[in-house]
C-alpha cells in the first residue's frame, strides 16, 4: 500500500510539472502591442541576416550562431535558403518552402521536418509549429518539437523566440533577431 501511495504522489508531481511546462508561453490572442502587420512574404523576400542563441532549460547559453537567408516569393510560395554559421565553427544549411494557404495561414517543409510545419499570422505576430530532426554538433540528430514565435518590431527587425521540446519536456529556447539587408 505504501508503494502505491508513493507511486501516486510521484505520478501526480510529474503530471503537474508537465502541465506547467507550457505556462507563460505566448498566444495569438495576446494583446497586440503595435498596429503593424507582419507579412512573411514581404519581410523575407530578399536578403535577411539573423543572430541568435540556444539557451537550455536551466538558462545556460549552449550555442550561438549567425544565419544568412536568401528569400524569394513567387506569389504562392516563399523559399528560404538559410545558412547557419555557429560560433564553434560548424555550419548548416536549411531550405524552407512555405506555401500560403489562406490570408494568414502557412504550411511549410524543410530538410528534417516531419510532415508539414503549420503557421498563422495575426497582426504583428507569427506562430509556427513543427517537428524536426535537428542536427547535433557530433553529427547525430535529435527529433524535437518547436513552438516558434515571431514579432515584427517597430525598427523593422523581427524578434523570434522558439520553445524546443522533446517528449513534452522543455529542452530550452532559441532567441533570434532578424534584420533585412
Amino acid at each position: 500500500m505504501r508503494y502505491l501511495w508513493r507511486a501516486a504522489l510521484t505520478m501526480g508531481a510529474l503530471v503537474a510539472m508537465l502541465g506547467l511546462a507550457n505556462c507563460g508561453r505566448p498566444s495569438l490572442e495576446d494583446e497586440k502591442l503595435s498596429d503593424q502587420k507582419l507579412n512573411l512574404e514581404e519581410y523575407f523576400d530578399g536578403k535577411t541576416v539573423a543572430y541568435g542563441q540556444f539557451k537550455d532549460r536551466f538558462g545556460t547559453v549552449r550555442r550561438r550562431f549567425k544565419v544568412e537567408i536568401d528569400g524569394t516569393w513567387d506569389g504562392e510560395q516563399l523559399r528560404l535558403n538559410e545558412r547557419f554559421a555557429y560560433a564553434d565553427g560548424s555550419s548548416e544549411t536549411r531550405n524552407w518552402v512555405l506555401t500560403k494557404t489562406g490570408p494568414d495561414d502557412w504550411v511549410g517543409t524543410a530538410e528534417g521536418v516531419q510532415g508539414e510545419a503549420r503557421g498563422r499570422e495575426v497582426g504583428d505576430t507569427f506562430n509556427w509549429a513543427y517537428t524536426i530532426d535537428l542536427p547535433l554538433p557530433d553529427g547525430d540528430s535529435m527529433r524535437v518539437d518547436f513552438d516558434d514565435w515571431m514579432w515584427l518590431l517597430e525598427d523593422g527587425r523581427l524578434l523570434n523566440i522558439a520553445y524546443m521540446e522533446r517528449f513534452g519536456v522543455t529542452l530550452g529556447e532559441v532567441t533570434i533577431f532578424f534584420e533585412q539587408r
